[in-house]
């Protein structure tokens, strides 16, 4: 299991995604989420034999108004690993005044730990 106080960042990822018409921002998060997915791969645990719930997964993201998202149901997407969503304030509202539409974008940082890796690396 991973210690806060001392695993190891493996990867990070950002993403970004957007709500056009409907200012729902929970659907916007869920997209920049799924967009930082589609940047990265881990090949490191089928290298190195290790299970994926031995990662710890932090995502965190932003929109205008955090108290809108359920942190909960973004957590329950996430595949691999033991996974947090932080809210926080960020990303952008963008009102377009001849519609009325706001457009709401949303970014994501997803942070994947591991235990130190250190003992299965040797120089040569």
């Amino acid at each position: 299991m991973t210690d806060p106080k001392t695993d190891q960042r493996m990867i990070i990822e950002m993403g970004m995604g957007n709500d056009l018409h409907g200012m729902d921002y929970q659907k916007a998060a869920r997209r920049a989420i799924e967009d930082a997915f589609r940047h990265s791969t881990l090949p490191i645990f089928a290298t190195l034999d290790i299970p994926t719930d031995a990662m710890r997964v932090q995502v965190t993201v932003g929109v205008q108004d955090p108290d809108k998202l359920d942190t909960d149901a973004l957590t329950s997407m996430l595949p691999r690993g033991r996974a947090t969503v932080k809210a926080v304030k960020g990303g952008q509202n963008v009102a377009n005044p001849a519609t009325g539409d706001t457009a709401v974008i949303a970014t994501a940082a997803v942070e994947a730990f591991l235990p130190s890796q250190a003992a299965n690396w040797t120089l040569a």
